[in-house]
């Protein structure tokens, strides 16, 4: 194991993870892997353990591997979960599996979905949810609906959904979880609200301490933010949901037409 010579003037931390790290992403390290101890780094690379330690911390920051307290450094698992920017608004697999987007998307990978509605309520709007809803800033004028997505148990998002009040008011869209076959966006359709279009803005940032211990992020591992937006046919909003997506764990698959 050689070291280039592009890489001889920098610490002996960064050589080692350099190395370490061309050896996950050529797959002589895979996901679950242990690496090897502190002990057995220093000796095969002539370095002090606090030096190897260093190595695995920048790694860790990464997001690279997990080191888990009294067992060791572990390779992370690839993304694994994907979301299909079109698909899973669409009417067919909405009419053909009854379940949500995420579901719907989840099961297509192989993988088991849960949801659950943490709180529900009408309140007032942040601002850019208000200028994208078209809706009053200064009124409680939409309802708010969070939920928390898992896969395979493990939580992997939490969407905030706000519905203008006019078009929640007096449905299961304002009041609970239960809303049956279709889920959300067929209870859209049966307002005369049916998805047509979709803007997506995708950003990414670190999380909170909050936000991190909830959705149980390790260091070093960003969230995706996607604030979406759903059009009816004549491109009214009405709804706007900003997922908060670990990184980790969520890969984003976007087909689209190119403007003439």
């Amino acid at each position: 194991m050689g070291v280039t010579s592009r890489h001889v003037h920098e610490p002996a931390s960064r050589r080692l993870a350099n190395e370490l790290r061309g050896q996950i992403g050529r797959g002589e390290l895979a996901p679950g892997d242990r690496l090897p101890s502190e002990r057995v780094m220093a000796e095969e690379h002539g370095i002090a353990r606090n030096t190897a330690r260093e190595a695995v911390r920048l790694l860790t920051d990464e997001g690279l591997v997990t080191a888990e307290h009294g067992r060791g450094a572990f390779v992370r698992a690839r993304p694994r979960l994907m979301r299909f920017g079109q698909h899973r608004y669409s009417r067919k697999v909405r009419e053909e599996t009854g379940l949500s987007p995420f579901h719907a998307e989840v099961i297509a990978q192989g993988l088991t979905p849960n949801a659950t509605l943490d709180r529900i309520g009408r309140v007032q709007p942040p601002a850019h949810v208000a200028e994208r809803l078209d809706v009053s800033p200064r009124t409680k004028s939409v309802v708010e609906r969070v939920n928390w997505y898992f896969v395979d148990g493990e939580p992997v998002q939490v969407g905030a959904t706000y519905i203008p009040w006019e078009i929640a008011k007096g449905t299961e869209l304002a009041t609970g979880d239960n809303l049956g076959a279709g889920d959300l966006y067929a209870r859209f359709e049966d307002r005369g609200y049916a998805i047509t279009y979709t803007r997506e803005e995708v950003t990414a940032r670190m999380p909170t301490r909050d936000e991190a211990r909830d959705l149980r992020m390790p260091g070093g591992v960003p969230l995706l933010v996607v604030t979406h937006t759903g059009l009816d046919e004549q491109r009214r909003p009405f709804e706007l949901t900003e997922f908060k997506m670990r990184a980790d764990y969520s890969g984003l698959d976007y087909t689209m037409k190119v403007d003439d």
